[in-house]
């Protein structure tokens, strides 16, 4: 399959992930149960852009955070390859897997359980540093008391440890421990969403403002529709180590093409509760990565399922420029009128 690129990129991606595969071996019920896999990611083919952001969402149980740590080297990477700047990185070495560590970052879901207890505010951020020679003694604070300030903090927050701050003002230490390294590219594993709406708002508009400030690129994972569309140049949408969907936000959200994503839009809340909606209720619980059905994956909960989604697995189809769907419903009539043209969303809409 091609690879997936958006029409405004010219140049080489940053990260581009091919027919990535994560699969964890199980043993079958009983004393001689046969050997299985849990396949969290099952042939991702996708690409990340320089200065982009792209959206990562799903049901739990997709796959979504199992891809982010595939991309670090933090979960293994069964099949496929992934190329950062266009290195392949299953084919290096450890020791040259450290150097690569410092241009990729992650920011992790629970702001407190990613924090050592033990360990002050200038100890958490100043490690990095530490561990890659970047600085020492008084050069080492300035540096860690620049990054503490550019996160929202106080710089008297230095000396206090995890427990002294709420939810949010964890997070930003976990922030500032990611940018200690300058890296290129940080994989924020929902990041907000063990936080309150509010801070939430505050969150996800100061990566966006050290984006575009510092010029890197996030894969941001999240369930929550709101904070993605807020935040996402690029959507991608997953069911069961699948994509399913991935495309330019107006096009996801403005005119989606794949009843799963649908399905997801369609269940985001609604300021007036009164208004008419065609709401999409999906029947059932997200199968079982270790025995997915036949064909499309989907096709067990999906309204629109026939014979063909149990015996064919749908590949993804550009609809428009940069606009990708894998359903069967696609390959029956002609391109131009697969999908809805794209419809504007309201730019000015915010989280807050």
């Amino acid at each position: 399959m091609p690879a997936m690129t958006h029409e405004r990129h010219e140049e080489s991606p940053l990260l581009r992930l091919e027919d990535v595969r994560t699969y964890y071996p199980v043993r079958g019920r009983g004393l001689f149960g046969a050997r299985q896999a849990i396949r969290a990611v099952d042939g991702i083919t996708l690409d990340i852009h320089r200065r982009e952001t792209l959206g990562l969402v799903g049901e739990s149980g997709s796959g979504k955070s199992t891809l982010g740590r595939t991309i670090l080297g933090l979960a293994p990477l069964t099949g496929g390859t992934v190329r950062f700047e266009e290195q392949d990185l299953s084919r290096i070495s450890s020791k040259a897997w450290r150097g690569y560590r410092r241009s990729l970052q992650i920011v992790f879901q629970d702001p407190f359980a990613s924090l050592n207890p033990r360990m002050t505010v200038e100890q958490i951020v100043g490690e990095p540093l530490r561990n890659f020679g970047l600085a020492r003694g008084p050069e080492l604070r300035r540096r860690v008391l620049a990054l503490i300030d550019r996160v929202g903090l106080r710089q008297a927050h230095a000396d206090r440890y995890p427990h002294e701050f709420s939810g949010g003002q964890r997070q930003r230490i976990g922030i500032a421990r990611a940018l200690a390294l300058e890296p290129s590219l940080i994989v924020c594993d929902e990041p907000v969403s063990a936080l309150d709406v509010s801070v939430q708002a505050q969150i996800v508009n100061l990566l966006m403002d050290l984006q575009e400030e510092r010029g890197m690129s996030l894969l941001f994972i999240a369930h929550d529709l709101a904070v993605v569309e807020h935040i996402s140049q690029r959507v991608a949408v997953m069911y069961l180590g699948k994509v399913m969907e991935v495309g330019p936000g107006r096009a996801i959200f403005g005119a989606a093409a794949h009843p799963y994503t649908q399905a997801l839009l369609s269940a985001v809340p609604a300021p007036d509760p009164d208004a008419p909606r065609n709401r999409v209720i999906l029947s059932g619980d997200i199968p079982s990565a270790s025995s997915p059905p036949s064909g499309c994956r989907f096709r067990t909960r999906c309204v629109h399922a026939h014979a063909r989604c149990a015996q064919e697995e749908p590949t993804l189809r550009q609809l428009h420029p940069g606009h990708w769907s894998a359903c069967h419903l696609h390959d029956e009539s002609p391109a131009a009128d697969a999908a809805p043209a794209p419809v504007p969303i309201d730019e000015t809409r915010s989280l807050s």
